[in-house]
């Protein structure tokens, strides 16, 4: 495929910062007579995961409250169409650009419903030209950074010489942090997740140091689909797994290295799903114990971001570059059980 390039993306976290602990004694307060309650505590503090950041107040009757779905639904998009306007103005800003000088926006966003989606809603709260080729994506979930940037790195080889694709992914994960849901696995999720968006520019001539997108790989794993869902109720939006679910990244890995055959990166951006994740791919790549810190650091002070994510790992791969021409891959999953990949070079 003909090269593309990816800037370093720009990160939004919004305002309120919730510690673990806090989540921990929200849980207890709803649920004192869980019979579980302290292998939930044990689990949770195994996640690494010690703050993330919230759209509203965790007490917010939209996040730990009783708000109905339709109040829910309707602030996930405001808060998430809010956030993806402010990384995507602050990542133009950074690269000297405006609005005018984007020829495709491509938008990944799966924490509400909403018509028309992120897509054309920034073409219209930027004021980018109305040429502006739009392209939205609702349910790719973890998946939809990595898939983003593939799907622009498409654009770039259709669109004229030296056009340029702004990329934006907003997720308010805190959407699915629902009282109504008492599993386990529910109850790690109210502590895992974080809100946030992330955007950055992709194009055929480099705006700076940064990844060299080289080729891309999906792959959807065979008998997969319950692995991870989503789902809505009256009482709101719902995030389920299956016990199979935490095996499903290392399922993938044989596929994954059948595609890279002998090549192995030297700059991973690992998406920060959970420990797990991050230990089966650093594994199964034969990565060294600090290959993956970037992946470990965002997940640790941001909790797992959704699509967001391996943009956030990227910008700190930025902030710390491999060497000029390491070997960079963009690994991510989501569900399907759905695993998306770029493979390039760092250029410094």
């Amino acid at each position: 495929m003909q090269p593309s390039y990816v800037s370093r993306p720009t990160i939004f976290l919004p305002e309120h910062k919730i510690s673990t602990d806090e989540i921990i004694s929200d849980i207890e307060a709803h649920h004192p007579n869980h019979p579980r309650l302290r292998a939930i505590r044990r689990v949770i503090e195994n996640t690494s995961v010690t703050s993330r950041r919230f759209t509203r107040p965790l007490e917010s009757d939209v996040i730990s409250g009783t708000a109905p779905l339709e109040a829910r639904v309707k602030a996930a998009f405001f808060d998430a169409l809010e956030m993806a306007e402010r990384a995507a103005r602050q990542t133009l800003d950074a690269h000297g650009l405006t609005p005018a000088d984007i020829d495709a926006v491509i938008t990944s966003h799966s924490t509400s419903w909403g018509v028309p989606q992120l897509d054309i809603q920034l073409i219209r709260v930027l004021g980018m030209k109305p040429t502006t080729r739009p392209q939205s994506q609702t349910t790719l979930a973890c998946a939809g950074g990595t898939q983003s940037l593939i799907r622009a790195a498409e654009a770039t080889a259709s669109l004229p010489r030296g056009a340029k694709v702004l990329v934006v992914v907003s997720e308010v994960i805190s959407s699915v942090y629902n009282h109504a849901d008492d599993s386990i696995e529910s109850m790690v999720y109210k502590a895992l997740f974080g809100d946030s968006a992330g955007a950055c520019i992709v194009s055929d001539t480099p705006l700076g140091p940064g990844l060299r997108i080289e080729d891309t790989w999906q792959f959807v794993l065979p008998n997969s689909i319950d692995r991870y869902t989503g789902r809505m109720d009256a009482t709101g939006l719902h995030f389920d797994s299956t016990k199979e679910a935490p095996k499903a990244a290392a399922e993938v890995m044989g596929p994954l290295l059948d595609w890279l055959g002998p090549w192995r990166p030297t700059a991973p951006v690992i998406h920060p799903g959970a420990p797990g994740i991050i230990n089966d791919v650093s594994a199964s790549l034969g990565l060294g114990p600090q290959a993956a810190k970037h992946s470990r650091n965002s997940l640790a002070e941001n909790g797992n971001l959704g699509g967001v994510a391996v943009l956030d790992v990227l910008r700190r791969t930025h902030d710390d570059p491999p060497a000029s021409e390491d070997g960079s891959l963009v690994l991510a999953f989501g569900p399907g059980f759905s695993a998306v990949a770029c493979r390039g070079t760092w250029l410094n």
